[in-house]
């Protein structure tokens, strides 16, 4: 029986990761009580008794919560912001190679990727690494989310009887260009150039959409929409939780970023014409882009089927 202690269970991550073990029997959850969730010694003994703790916390608070770990035999699983480019540390995401799995399989700490991140991150790190695309080609990207991504407070602000009107909108933001998942992107792509990152938020609960248009004469070694899925298809070919659709799967039609809500798999569209390639990741915000993608990351250090729970 897998120990397993969620700090910050009561936050949407948390929440939703507890959600993913209500019907597993090989898990045992370590409940603190509410009046210690925020005690530090507590947090500490809960913590080094877990074969596994899941950081569903503020920055500051993750970084303090591996301070509080000695025992080298706990798994740590973060889900914040704060360890995702610190030297050591698997990055969550193992269909991006074999090396990336290989240290979630081996590592104790491991940094699941945020959620725009993840997205541009399954549609980029596969043509950076393979030098299809250059480290300093000029990207735009933009990003379509569910309300649900800012938590607890933006979901209040969404599902409140009195909310703003401008709520009705979709609203584009990171305006000032630094949002705090590009130095992921750039750090785990190999990236010299930051991108044009935009991303929007709007009124509905979950689902995310990542675009990323390409000039095919900017690109090494691919030239047409059909080599650019075939490369795709090679590249996730075998995986679980990352699927590449048909080439023809929206033709003349429109991308719902709700579509896959509930669902734990990202799925990889290939679009565009010759000249202009357009590439889309969907997938559930706090599915495989939160809670789905650290319980999944769970699984494969514990060695198991990595889809237990998730499918």
């Amino acid at each position: 029986m897998t120990k397993v202690f969620i700090d910050g269970n009561q936050g949407t991550t948390g929440l939703k990761i507890y959600e993913r073990f209500k019907d597993r029997s090989d898990i045992e959850i370590l409940n603190i009580p509410d009046a210690l969730r925020k005690d530090t010694e507590a947090r500490r003994e809960f913590i080094n008794k877990s074969d596994v703790t899941f950081l569903c916390l503020p920055d500051d608070a993750a970084r303090e919560a591996v301070t509080l770990c000695d025992n080298p035999d706990t798994v740590i699983i973060d889900a914040s912001t704060a360890h995702r480019t610190v030297e050591g540390w698997a990055y969550g995401f193992p269909e991006l190679s074999a090396e990336h799995r290989r240290r979630i399989e081996t590592g104790k700490h491991i940094a699941t990727p945020g959620c725009h991140a993840g997205g541009f991150l399954s549609l980029l790190y596969p043509l950076t690494s393979k030098e299809i695309v250059a480290p300093d080609y000029p990207l735009v990207c933009y990003s379509l989310t569910g309300y649900s991504g800012g938590g607890k407070k933006m979901i209040g602000e969404y599902e409140g009887e009195d909310r703003d009107v401008l709520l009705d909108s979709p609203r584009q933001y990171g305006i000032t260009q630094n949002h705090k998942h590009l130095k992921e992107v750039k750090h785990v792509a190999g990236l010299t150039r930051a991108p044009i990152f935009a991303p929007i938020v709007s009124d509905y609960a979950q689902g995310m959409e990542v675009s990323l248009p390409l000039y095919t004469d900017m690109l090494s070694g691919i030239s047409s929409v059909k080599e650019m899925h075939e490369f795709f298809s090679d590249f996730y070919a075998g995986q679980n939780m990352v699927k590449v659709l048909p080439l023809d799967e929206y033709a003349g039609g429109f991308i719902a970023s709700n579509k896959y809500a509930n669902d734990n798999r990202m799925y990889i569209f290939v679009g565009g014409n010759d000249e202009r390639i357009l590439l889309c990741s969907i997938f559930d915000n706090l599915g495989k882009g939160a809670s789905g993608a650290a319980v999944q990351c769970m699984n494969i250090s514990l060695g198991i089927d990595e889809t237990t729970g998730l499918v």
